[in-house]
């Protein structure tokens, strides 16, 4: 192949809006995945990072025992061996003071055998520990100290405890530009010697997808979310404007999970899930799994939307049409094949139709289906669309082939 034709095929992928095929060239795909997983250079987030955060469901009321019992329900939910493996503290985890050298330490009452033996316990299960700061001089909360101008003694406090994630977050910052203060953290990450994720929990407010590729594994694309509809989607819609800068070892974040917390139905937390997983957002559950709902729990465990998140090709989908109050998200997948997700914002159902003019399938090609929801291929062949009923709230997600 021709370099020219090269560099062209490159920035199609990359930057165009809406012109991937679903007749990717497998080597040219594998060639760019290779490419722009190299900014960080750690070798992590070959796909969006899967686990969980305690902050969404238990904000500060986090102890050690919560922990490990969450650590054990990941195991024995099944959810571990679908790829969630990141056991993450939010805030509030540490002592209001640093020790006398300076040290950040654990919060006695509620961590009293210390960060590095809840880290073994984690890793005893098959998983990985996470843990969080900030990029000023206190946290969010207010009650433990920030890391900005410790950031290598913290780094190396965090790698000496077994630590395998850092979400850093951006209060109390004192109005230092972001793009100063997350750099001094990855280079301390990375004179530790030990892989860390780096996620970079920034809130948008710089436009991190411009510049933190060379810095984090994820950067926030917006503020917090909440346990509603109009968040979800708000959060859904200001991520998809940032689609091109994602890809292996980045990824772009609109917060995390709240499927299971109680504030949405089943039907808008089966569309939250599937709007995370086509923009390759990293699925971290915010809600207790200890006790999770059956139906809950199915959401999270949908293997094939997981499939979807976690494709190696890395390309986030898009929102391609909008009509009225329905939606049509699609993104190419390896194999050639296409995701597709119809989501249905109104108050009433609708039909929406998927053309391939819109999602970047060559007119006249058939095509074959697989509902991943229903767990079922369509018994039908199509050739210009894809049309289904869906529900107020609710969504449709397919995986089609070229060629059936």
């Amino acid at each position: 192949m021709k370099p020219a034709l090269i560099v062209l095929l490159l920035a199609m992928l990359v930057f165009a809006p809406l012109v991937w095929s679903a007749e990717l060239n497998s080597t040219l795909t594998a060639s760019l995945r290779k490419r722009r997983h190299k900014k960080v250079g750690n070798g992590l987030g070959g796909t969006p990072p899967m686990g969980w955060n305690s902050w969404n469901h238990f904000a500060c009321g986090i102890n050690e025992q919560l922990i490990r019992q969450t650590a054990d329900a990941m195991v024995s939910s099944g959810l571990s061996r679908l790829g969630y493996r990141y056991i993450n503290l939010d805030d509030c985890w540490a002592d209001s003071s640093r020790d006398w050298q300076g040290n950040l330490r654990a919060k006695s009452s509620a961590f009293p055998s210390g960060i590095k033996a809840l880290a073994d316990y984690v890793h005893s299960r098959g998983l990985k520990l996470g843990i969080y700061s900030d990029a000023g001089y206190q946290t969010c909360s207010k009650q433990q100290p920030g890391s900005l101008g410790r950031e290598y003694q913290d780094a190396a406090t965090f790698a000496s405890w077994g630590v395998d994630y850092l979400k850093y977050d951006n209060c109390g910052n004192n109005g230092v530009s972001p793009r100063t203060r997350y750099h001094v953290m990855h280079d301390a990450l990375v004179k530790t010697g030990r892989p860390i994720f780096y996620s970079l929990c920034e809130w948008g407010q710089d436009n991190p997808a411009t510049w933190a590729s060379n810095v984090g594994n994820s950067w926030r694309t917006t503020g917090d979310i909440a346990d509603n509809w109009n968040s979800m989607v708000s959060r859904a819609d200001l991520n998809n404007q940032w689609a091109s800068y994602a890809g292996p070892g980045h990824w772009n974040d609109p917060d995390m999970l709240e499927v299971g917390n109680g504030g949405m139905s089943v039907e808008e937390y089966r569309t939250h899930f599937s709007l995370w997983a086509i923009m390759k957002a990293p699925l971290l559950i915010g809600c207790d799994i200890r006790s999770i709902r059956k139906d809950y729990l199915g959401i999270l465990s949908n293997w094939e939307v997981v499939g979807v998140n976690q494709d190696s090709l890395g390309i986030q989908g898009r929102k391609v049409r909008t009509q009225g109050s329905t939606e049509v998200w699609a993104g190419p997948l390896s194999g050639g094949r296409v995701a597709v997700l119809m989501v249905n914002r109104g108050y009433m159902g609708w039909s929406i139709n998927a053309n391939w003019q819109d999602i970047g399938i060559k007119q006249n090609l058939r095509v074959t289906a697989r509902d991943l929801w229903q767990h079922q291929n369509l018994r039908y062949t199509y050739t210009n669309g894809i049309r289904a009923y869906v529900p107020s709230h609710g969504c449709r997600m397919f995986v089609l082939k070229p060629g059936g």
